[in-house]
């Protein structure tokens, strides 16, 4: 059985990463975008990374640039951005695409394993999907879900 420990991911930096990393660990894994409505869902990941963490939870957050293009061009600039604005010390990965043929192989698992309301695709930025320690899907909540309303379910799954 696939799991997300299986897969690669890039760092800002375009390292190369695997998220075997992270195995053992609860994941919400979410994409996002810098200018956006839902920008300030940020805070609300961040609060329950800080909540968590010791308990061995981490959210991984991956810029993506296909919806409005509400993404800066610059990894750098999305980073800062992100520390500054909402003081996001959790994992930022490189910018990818979570849709079509050029959608990162770790989002086409993700949409695979749970789809959303009418089909698989993902709708919009912040998209959160929960994983559990096995490395497997185990929800996936709609942008509008704030994070905080994902904590029973976090804290069912640690």
């Amino acid at each position: 059985m696939t799991s997300v420990y299986d897969f690669e991911v890039k760092k800002p930096n375009g390292e190369v990463m695997s998220l075997k990393e992270y195995e053992g660990k609860t994941l919400v894994i979410v994409n996002t975008a810098s200018k956006c409505g839902f920008t300030p869902q940020f805070g609300g990941l961040q609060s329950l990374y800080e909540k968590y963490k010791d308990e061995g939870m981490t959210v991984l957050g991956f810029p993506c640039d296909q919806f409005n293009n509400q993404e800066f061009d610059d990894i750098n600039e999305t980073t800062e951005f992100c520390q500054r604005n909402y003081g996001v010390s959790f994992p930022m990965f490189a910018k990818v695409e979570v849709n079509g043929d050029e959608a990162d192989p770790l989002f086409k698992h993700l949409t695979t394993e749970k789809k959303g309301i009418l089909s698989k695709k993902i709708k919009w930025n912040f998209t959160k999907f929960l994983v559990d320690k096995n490395g497997q899907v185990v929800e996936r909540y709609a942008p509008t879900t704030d994070p905080e309303k994902m904590e029973e379910d976090l804290k069912n799954v640690l």
